[in-house]
């Protein structure tokens, strides 16, 4: 008999409210999304700390951050991976960004955002882009072999961002 927990539900589209979770950020540290509540977060699922692709799309969102944080966003990386692992890779990497571990109960979150692949027990690479408010305001689902860059991520915060007229201009 099949798991019910391997069924892949499909990935969050926009407009559906983001599901909180609270998960491992270090060994004796917690993060909530509803702690960064109040500000846009960029949520990246990825496979595996040590991927080649896996390394490379996060040193990419690395290199980004002073973009992301233009942007008033909070990047957050979520893999099955344990603490252990991420702060291993973080500090390889130095990744200056928080890496949660979705590890037990194994790709629970993964599960809830529709990013789960269960044939091979990791996350999809899955990218979301929600509103201060906790709103999907964008959704992205990566083959697994390819780095999804950081356009679409790009393109999702500005879009968040209000519309601002110079001063004088007529509306």
């Amino acid at each position: 008999m099949a798991d019910p927990h391997d069924a892949a539900p499909a990935l969050l589209q926009p407009g559906q409210a983001a599901p909180d979770f609270t998960l491992p950020a270090t060994p004796d540290q917690m993060l909530s999304l509803a702690d960064l509540r109040g500000a846009p977060v960029v949520l990246a699922f990825y496979p595996a700390d040590w991927s080649p692709v896996c390394g490379d799309q996060m040193g990419l969102y690395n290199q980004m951050l002073p973009e992301f944080h233009r942007a008033g966003a909070q990047l957050v990386g979520i893999s099955v991976d344990g603490v252990w692992c991420h702060a291993a890779f973080a500090e390889a990497r130095k990744l200056h960004f928080p890496l949660l571990a979705d590890f037990e109960p194994k790709g629970e979150v993964a599960r809830r955002y529709g990013a789960y692949r269960a044939q091979d027990g990791v996350a999809q690479r899955a990218l979301f882009v929600l509103d201060a408010g906790g709103i999907i305001r964008w959704s992205y689902l990566s083959p697994l072999g390819l780095n999804p860059g950081a356009d679409g991520i790009l393109d999702a915060l500005d879009a968040l961002a209000p519309t601002q007229k110079p001063q004088g201009a007529q509306a």
